[in-house]
Parts: C-alpha cells; sequence; structure tokens
C-alpha cells in the first residue's frame, strides 16, 4: 500500500479552533506531510480569510475540509479515535509519544480510518471530548514553556505519521470497530452497571472513564463489541427473568 494512500485514511480534527490563522496553518502543515483529511468542529468565522492566507499553497485542503457541530459526529465512522492532551492525571493511561503513536497507528491504516483530535489553543480538549478518545498521544516540551502552538503540534504528530508511512511498517489485516458502535456498547455497558447497583450516578462518570481507558486499549474489533454486546443481552436477559 502506498503512502499516499495509508495516509489519507488519517483525518486531523481541530474542536473548537480560536483562529482562523491556525487552521490556515494547519492545512499547510497537513499539506507537508502528505496528510489531506481536514475536519473542524465549530470552526470560528474567517471574515479576513486569515485561514487561506496562511494556508499558503495548501487552500485545497480547506476547501474539501468537512464540518461539524460536535465531534461525536465528526468521528461517526472512525475506527480509532486518539485525542491529544498536554496534561497528564492517573486517570489518563492510554498515553502515546508521538513517534510510537505512529508505530502503532501506520499499520492499520491498511483497514482503518484514524481521527486524530487537536483542541482549542487555549484550553485544550474538554473532559467530553476526550472521553470520545480511544487513546491519547501527548507532546514533550521544555517544562518553563510547555504551550505549543496549534499548528506546530499538529505538525510534530504529522511529521512522525509521514516518516513512519515512508517505511516498512508492516500491515494489520485487522479492521477496528467504528466509534458509533464503541459508544452504543458504552452507553449499554453504563446503563447495566447502574441497574444493578456497580456505581452510584455521582460516581458513573469516574469509573465508565476508567472502563473506557481498559477497553480502549484492546482495541476492539466489531466481532469483540458483538460478543461483548452478546454478553450484556444475556445478563439482562436473565436477570429480568428472575425478578
Amino acid at each position: 500500500m502506498k503512502n499516499k494512500e495509508m495516509l489519507a485514511r488519517v483525518s486531523i480534527v481541530l474542536v473548537n479552533t480560536k483562529t482562523p490563522a491556525n487552521i490556515g496553518a494547519t492545512a499547510r502543515c497537513m499539506m507537508n506531510t502528505g496528510l489531506s483529511r481536514l475536519v473542524l468542529v465549530n470552526p470560528p468565522h474567517d471574515n479576513n480569510g486569515d485561514a487561506f492566507r496562511l494556508a499558503a499553497g495548501a487552500e485545497c485542503i480547506l476547501q474539501q475540509a468537512q464540518v461539524f457541530s460536535s465531534l461525536a459526529e465528526a468521528v461517526t465512522g472512525q475506527n480509532l479515535v486518539i485525542g491529544t492532551s498536554r496534561q497528564k492525571s492517573k486517570r489518563r493511561k492510554n498515553i502515546l509519544l508521538p513517534h510510537d503513536m505512529a508505530m502503532n497507528v501506520v499499520p492499520l491504516l491498511a483497514h482503518n480510518d484514524v481521527a486524530i483530535i487537536f483542541g482549542n489553543e487555549v484550553t485544550g480538549l474538554e473532559t467530553r471530548d476526550i472521553i470520545l478518545c480511544n487513546e491519547l498521544v501527548t507532546i514533550p516540551s521544555a517544562e518553563l514553556f510547555p504551550s505549543l502552538n496549534l499548528s506546530h503540534a499538529v505538525m510534530v504528530v504529522a511529521y512522525e505519521l509521514f516518516i513512519t508511512a515512508s517505511v516498512d511498517a508492516g500491515l494489520s489485516a485487522r479492521k477496528l470497530a467504528r466509534a458509533e458502535e464503541i459508544e452504543l456498547f458504552y452507553g449499554r455497558l453504563r446503563d447495566t452497571l447502574q441497574s444493578i447497583g456497580f456505581f452510584y450516578e455521582q460516581d458513573s462518570i469516574r469509573m465508565m472513564h476508567s472502563l473506557r481507558q481498559i477497553f480502549g486499549r484492546s482495541r476492539l474489533d466489531s466481532r469483540d463489541v458483538q460478543i461483548l454486546q452478546g454478553i450484556l443481552s444475556t445478563f439482562n436477559r436473565v436477570r429480568n427473568s428472575q425478578t
């Protein structure tokens, strides 16, 4: 599979970007590294044409960009959703460095669509957006000045993907489950666990976040999800028959 065809399955998703100029600069970074699929979630109005001015030769990426009102809509159909985050905590475990992320992702591109999510320039991704991500990638930077410009962060990630796709990373025949399949499973799992008193309402968000990370590390395919859904169906059927 050619480098161009592989990278065509990667989407760069910008969420709630503050300035059109950063969208244009991101498009140029994508063009430099062979990426072409740009997705915008609630982008700002570009009244002065700053995005096209900063794109400087990558206008085609802006013209073909898809626009959505929510991240959930934007990642529909994706097989792997990777968020970017500068914040580390004990509750965030599926975190990779850009090089390691690229080495894990590129072999999947033969059969899977991958979305890499970037939050806005000030606050990054919100918790509700991170919840939708299977994994996270973080970019190390100097402690005295750790904040990266949005397009610079995109460039670091895109460069690692470009370089990794340029060599023989070995392709995987495995096709992962789509984002909407995973979300249906998580919703049903949450409802089932709540119905049996596994957690209280105020504890459900924290516990589900942990469960998402556990299943996220497994990179579930459609058959995996069907089996898990079958387990929940059987459990609920048996429980209902005994009440």
